[in-house]
């Protein structure tokens, strides 16, 4: 395949953008979702005709019988009533149908752009990759659905942080190759400090990646519906029942206290490593670009630390939870934004520029 044009990077560059919206979209729904204990109420997975909707009663009828043999209707939801089953199935529908959505999205350009050879051989192979973890996490979805619908009314939370993880992975890879295709390199080899500052930038995405996943377990174990109270927990820093299961390092995953208190650690890491991060890059030579994204960082991590603190405080309702989830993709696609902005043009290139 010959080279990529300008043109071709940008309209790869627009079309992977779209995709990535559809997919923020995506994880903001799945978080209204699991916050409204919808995520069993569509108790089988049908990758091929499974975008159909109940379309009469009859069918109702069927999808509603086969929930009412689900653990969460027998604990939880007894007695519930058609017309609010049709309400929780359409979140879970919905969420469903969009990840089908998103899968033409992507895979129907991808193969018009290597028809007309707009594409190169490296990148048809990245995106190659993505599409495939995509199908995977389809099966991850109906993994983590399924752990819900055996015995306990709940999915399990490693199974919630692996299908969370494996989305962010995705979203993440596109979001980068988007951001590489539309905007080119924009430091010389003679800026040392560069280097070290994408490094630090790379170690905080880690960092923001780690503590957006350990809110999936958060969300998991209903976590945030205790300890409501901020900074302290039952009156104290750390609280006294973090570590009532053994062995101890099962605290981290199981153990509701314990993953509230770690998730507050992580954020609030987060916040004064970001700080720290925007602090040493005010005294570099940075371009535009990358000081702009510095700075909508630095502000970021306050508004989503906010956004936590106020979800806890209020008990965690839909629409705060909802934004808080949104709030952490932003910092996340800021966190990608940053060391992305910070590549260096190849020596070759850097030497040849005047």
């Amino acid at each position: 395949m010959a080279a990529m044009t300008q043109r071709d990077r940008g309209a790869v560059a627009t079309w992977l953008t779209v995709v990535a919206a559809l997919i923020f979209a995506m994880v903001v729904l799945g978080g209204v979702t699991r916050l409204t204990e919808s995520g069993l109420s569509m108790t089988d997975w049908r990758p091929v005709t499974g975008w159909l909707p109940p379309l009469n009663e009859a069918a109702w009828q069927a999808e509603f019988d086969a929930y009412r043999a689900s653990p969460e209707y027998r604990q939880i939801n007894a007695g519930m009533a058609l017309d609010a089953f049709k309400t929780i199935y359409a979140y879970e529908y919905a969420h469903r149908l969009l990840g089908r959505v998103i899968g033409v999205v992507f895979f129907v350009p991808f193969l018009v752009f290597l028809a007309r050879r707009r594409i190169d051989r490296q990148l048809a192979w990245k995106l190659a990759v993505i599409f495939a973890l995509g199908g995977l996490q389809g099966g991850v979805g109906w993994f983590m659905v399924k752990s819900g619908l055996v015995d306990r009314p709940s999915v399990s939370q490693y199974r919630l942080a692996m299908h969370l993880g494996l989305a962010f992975l995705i979203y993440g890879a596109i979001v980068w190759t988007a951001l590489s295709l539309r905007h080119a390199p924009a430091y010389g080899a003679g800026e040392p400090w560069v280097p070290r500052l994408r490094r630090g930038a790379g170690w905080l995405l880690a960092l923001v990646s780690v503590t957006a996943v350990s809110g999936a377990f958060v969300a998991g174990l209903d976590a945030g519906m205790i300890y409501n109270t901020f900074p302290l927990m039952g009156g104290q820093l750390v609280p006294a029942d973090w570590g009532q299961i053994v062995p101890w390092w099962r605290n981290a995953f199981e153990n509701p206290v314990a993953v509230q208190f770690d998730h507050r650690v992580l954020a609030l890491t987060t916040v004064v490593a970001t700080l720290a991060l925007w602090a040493w890059s005010r005294r570099q030579r940075l371009s535009r670009r990358s000081r702009r994204i510095a700075n909508l960082m630095a502000l970021m991590v306050f508004v989503q630390a906010g956004l936590g603190i106020a979800t806890l405080l209020a008990v965690v309702p839909v629409w705060l939870g909802a934004l808080h989830q949104a709030g952490a993709l932003v910092l996340f696609t800021l966190a990608i934004a940053l060391p992305s902005s910070l590549r260096r043009l190849p020596h070759a290139a850097a030497e040849a520029s005047p």
